[in-house]
């Protein structure tokens, strides 16, 4: 009933939007031209109570608005991927003026398409008309379920599948920031040898374009060093990103950085006298003595402009995949023990990408198999740097 009134109220909304769109301000309606007693004062009546009326539509759709999001694990840990995400919601939510009650948290095995299912159906009964899915594999149920509930809106982070209609996909590029900690690690690194754990192999492009950008950001400045990767192959596995993490630290890895849940690779490098990256939080707070910098997302730029455009009623179902410009991803500030010059280095690299002249992925690009990608003053599309990145830079080192 909720999913109903909300669409009620939208499209009653949506329509007003477009009646008073309809004539400019200096026209004078027929039926006002005829009427002699019409007056500019109350042609402005009419207009206030016009604004008025779509302000209280407004105020309707936001009331009857519920959203639940789906994560890989629970974000009160304070830490890592669904943390930074939950941050993000915490943020729409203030942004928007929506009460605890209007937002419900489900903590689902992404693996488990039934899970996935149970939880989705219970947040639908439990009135939620908004459903924020957060990882990868929640993606296949979730475009099924978006079929079948039609009047729900479905928005899954990361992915490739979407309807443009009432299921779209969200994510960034991570790998802009991703080149900036390639840069801090290759300064710092004396060894040469960094350490990366990943959760996926080079089937996922997602995981695989982060990889590559870091890996390009190492070499920038430092063209001896190697990019040690090892997978664990699942989304949140905290025993093998620990295990990963020591087998890398082990093989000498003096830099340790991470596209995993857990902050494993951080604390661990703490653990063994030496640094790290931290991925999706700021991980300092965890490993001050060795955190040199951490890739992170501002999710709230995407959770509060979703939801805004519900409310607003200019929700089109198209994906969004944002960046440094759009304030979704960035590096936090650099440890004062970061190598000497590396500020000016990331700096500069920060220019060219917020000015556009630098896309990361430009030119042609060797991998670490000897083929060639990409063209002499060219970069790669989103749809390839989304889809497409299954191959790794020359400087990566698989490692099992």
């Amino acid at each position: 009933m909720k999913v109903r009134v909300l669409k009620m109220v939208l499209t009653t909304f949506m329509a007003i939007g477009i009646l008073s769109g309809c004539s400019s301000a200096n026209d004078v309606p027929d039926d006002y031209a005829s009427n002699e007693g019409y007056s500019i004062a109350e042609e402005s009546a009419k207009k206030d109570d016009d604004v008025q009326v779509q302000q209280t539509s407004k105020e309707n759709v936001k009331d009857n608005i519920k959203v639940a999001v789906l994560y890989l694990s629970d974000p009160a840990e304070g830490s890592g991927y669904s943390y930074t995400h939950d941050l993000g919601i915490q943020g729409m939510q203030t942004n928007l003026g929506l009460s605890s009650e209007q937002i419900v948290r489900k903590v689902v095995d992404d693996s488990d398409s039934d899970a996935t299912r149970k939880a989705i159906e219970e947040c639908i009964q439990d009135g939620c008309n908004i459903i924020f899915a957060t990882s990868w594999g929640y993606m296949e149920t979730v475009a099924q379920m978006a079929e079948e509930y039609p009047d729900i809106y479905f928005s899954h982070g990361t992915g490739n599948m979407s309807n443009g209609k009432n299921f779209n996909n969200y994510f960034g590029r991570i790998y802009q920031a991703r080149y900036l900690s390639g840069i801090v690690a290759g300064m710092k690194t004396q060894s040469n040898m960094i350490g990366y754990v990943a959760a996926q192999d080079s089937s996922n492009s997602e995981v695989t374009g982060g990889i590559d950008a870091f890996a390009l950001g190492v070499e920038s400045v430092n063209a001896d060093a190697k990019v040690y990767v090892a997978v664990t192959n699942s989304w949140y596995d905290p025993e093998k990103e620990e295990e990963k993490s020591r087998m890398l630290l082990d093989m000498g890895c003096d830099v340790m950085t991470q596209h995993c849940d857990t902050p494993y690779p951080q604390t661990l490098a703490q653990e063994y006298g030496v640094y790290g990256i931290g991925y999706n939080s700021d991980m300092s707070k965890e490993t001050p003595d060795a955190c040199l910098t951490s890739v992170i997302w501002n999710w709230s730029a995407y959770y509060t402009s979703a939801v805004k455009s519900i409310i607003n009623g200019t929700w089109d179902g198209s994906n969004y995949f944002g960046g440094m410009q759009e304030g979704l991803v960035q590096i936090t500030r650099l440890a004062d023990f970061c190598a000497e010059g590396t500020q000016e280095k990331v700096d500069e690299a920060t220019q060219a990408i917020l000015s556009g002249n630098f896309n990361v992925f430009d030119g042609v690009m060797e991998t670490n198999t000897g083929e060639k990608i990409g063209v002499e003053g060219g970069t790669l599309d989103d749809a390839t740097i989304t889809g497409g990145i299954n191959w790794y830079y020359r400087n990566v080192i698989v490692v099992e």
